[in-house]
């Protein structure tokens, strides 16, 4: 009984921070509208940051976020998962050719060589937020009403980077259990056709159908199919219609607890079905929760090497360069069965 009230104590105290901080009005409770049926509006998405802040969890000061969730404990537990010793990169091959879906392909240049030098020296360059590059967010990345995750200032990011939430403070990795959720399979389809929502019922239902459960500091992966189309059909825009997660999944999450979410897209179905808001579920998870994103991330041969291991769970392990006042960084994460 104690435990219940110290949490609603805590949800309240999250909720004073966003009402005072980012000037929300708490809305009125109405009726569940199926998300296929109407979109929802940026009072509901004021409603859902309330709902799932973590804001002040961790203290005023905190710039970590969820990955504060990845315990000692947990990342024990993700080690003991490793039986086979099966490795597989979650990283799609940085790409130099431009394309509909690559509108800023990587510059992968060489310095001039001498014939017989015991060097080869190379510069990139590369805009790695965005569709194609496989990325990790950091806490600064995304705002909501001139705020950042933990009631951070937008003005603490300047031309010089971000003052606070910037990609250093995940320097030291993330290294815990990892879930796929493989939703074209829960389909029965190879693939995921552009603007189809995942919904919450959509990652209850693989749950169910692959016996495994999310929970708290866990790293969740979404497999749309996106690369394995691309396979298929060749590179197609991604900007304006994908398949992803709706905003309705975000209660999921933060019930469970999770401390990574990542996808083969940019996370959000598109159209948003939201009016008002873009990208709301970037919005509500890295400014709401402080989740560290996984972008862009190429699930094809996990989603081959889980369903002929018929295992779900894995150990997820990736790290940013810590570039001090970065807003992401390029990432290689890996499965390791």
């Amino acid at each position: 009984m104690r435990s219940l009230r110290q949490s609603r104590g805590r949800f309240l105290g999250f909720t004073v921070v966003l009402v005072a901080v980012l000037g929300l009005k708490v809305p009125e409770a109405r009726q569940d509208r199926s998300p296929q049926a109407a979109n929802l509006t940026a009072a509901d998405i004021d409603r859902m940051m309330l709902e799932v802040s973590n804001w002040g969890r961790w203290g005023k000061d905190d710039q970590r976020g969820t990955i504060n969730l990845i315990t000692a404990a947990k990342r024990k537990e993700a080690a003991a998962l490793v039986k086979s010793g099966i490795s597989v990169s979650l990283s799609h091959n940085p790409s130099t050719e431009k394309t509909v879906d690559n509108t800023a392909p990587l510059e992968l240049t060489f310095s001039p060589r001498r014939p017989g030098s015991p060097v080869a020296l190379d510069t990139w360059k590369v805009a790695h937020h965005g569709f194609t590059f496989s990325h990790l967010d950091a806490l600064c990345h995304w705002f909501y009403k001139g705020k950042m995750f933990n009631g951070f200032d937008e003005a603490e990011v300047t031309a010089q980077g971000c003052g606070k939430n910037g990609i250093e403070q995940m320097k030291d990795g993330i290294l815990t259990r990892g879930l796929l959720i493989d939703i074209p399979r829960l389909k029965h389809v190879p693939y995921l056709e552009p603007g189809t929502r995942i919904l919450r019922e959509d990652i209850e239902a693989w749950e169910k159908m692959a016996r495994i459960k999310i929970s708290s500091g866990d790293a969740v992966l979404v497999r749309t199919g996106r690369w394995g189309r691309r396979a298929v059909v060749g590179p197609f825009s991604v900007q304006q219609l994908t398949a992803g997660l709706h905003v309705t999944t975000v209660p999921l999450f933060k019930s469970r607890d999770i401390a990574v979410l990542g996808s083969d897209v940019g996370l959000d179905v598109t159209p948003f079905g939201v009016d008002g808001v873009v990208n709301p579920v970037h919005t509500l998870v890295i400014t709401g929760m402080g989740v560290a994103v996984v972008d862009n991330a190429d699930l094809e041969s996990l989603a081959e090497t889980a369903a002929r291991l018929n295992r779900w769970e894995f150990m997820f392990s990736g790290a940013p360069i810590p570039v001090t006042g970065a807003s992401g960084s390029l990432m290689n994460a890996i499965a390791t069965f």
